[in-house]
């Protein structure tokens, strides 16, 4: 594979770069001698868009993908694959504050690195309308082809923001009327007994290490989730899901 090249590989992540990112497809390889209803709906979808179709063998996929392919990999333009729908950085979270219409709903992750973590807590942002995902710029994954497949097309729909410094990040949240929760199994209430009908930040720590200090002082408050059987606690992506329907399910109530 051409190192400078970038794919999106799978189903779901191909589907939604060609629904949302069209014109950053330099390509669209399909498996040959494949006729399958989900891979033709994919090609139908690329000549609706305008965008190029290739037949190609499977090690051809394999190679591209790291055989993870599903049968459809997308060729990006650039050497990149782009992230985010749309991808700001800490500057620009006062403006993305200002156009919020009503409470929101903001997802902190303070140095996830596993990239399937990363894509599944994308994926449960996406399905519960966050407002916007915040990352450090380091010590965290990125927006990676994997990313974008086990994120099911989250990864070209949900806001992510960069941050340089989380903790000030925050901050910027809090002295605009956001409520900032911590995860943290050491917390005395759990989550169920907060009122997460306005605006409010759920932060998740890192995979092992949990929340860093500075991030943990800094939130309003630390909650935890109920751990009822004999494990002391939940993957991170799984807690995120969690964390997010408890907000969806206060809010519909």
């Amino acid at each position: 594979m051409n190192r400078k090249q970038t794919v999106i590989f799978g189903i779901h992540a191909v589907e939604s770069a060609l629904k949302q990112r069209p014109r950053d497809i330099r390509v669209l390889q399909l498996v040959e001698g494949r006729d399958d209803r989900r891979l033709n709906a994919l090609a139908d979808l690329a000549r609706n868009q305008g965008v190029s179709i290739e037949r190609v063998s499977k090690d051809t996929l394999k190679e591209m993908s790291l055989g993870r392919h599903q049968g459809a990999v997308a060729v990006m333009a650039g050497a990149s694959v782009g992230g985010a729908k749309k991808e700001l950085l800490e500057a620009d979270l006062p403006e993305l504050i200002a156009q919020q219409d009503g409470p929101g709903v903001w997802l902190v992750l303070d140095g996830v690195t596993d990239p399937h973590n990363l894509g599944a807590c994308l994926r449960s942002a996406d399905a519960a309308g966050v407002t916007a995902v915040l990352i450090p710029k380091d010590k965290s994954a990125d927006i990676t082809p994997v990313v974008s497949k086990v994120a099911c097309g989250a990864a070209e729909t949900v806001t992510l923001v960069k941050v340089t410094n989380l903790a000030r990040a925050l901050e910027t949240l809090k002295q605009a009327g956001v409520w900032v929760y911590g995860m943290a199994g050491e917390a005395q209430q759990t989550l169920y007994d907060v009122d997460l009908k306005g605006s409010v930040a759920i932060v998740m720590g890192a995979e092992g290490d949990g929340l860093r200090r500075l991030t943990r002082e800094t939130c309003d408050g630390l909650v935890k989730l109920p751990m009822l059987g004999s494990v002391t606690s939940l993957n991170v992506s799984v807690a995120t899901g969690v964390s997010l329907y408890e907000v969806v399910r206060q809010r519909r109530g």
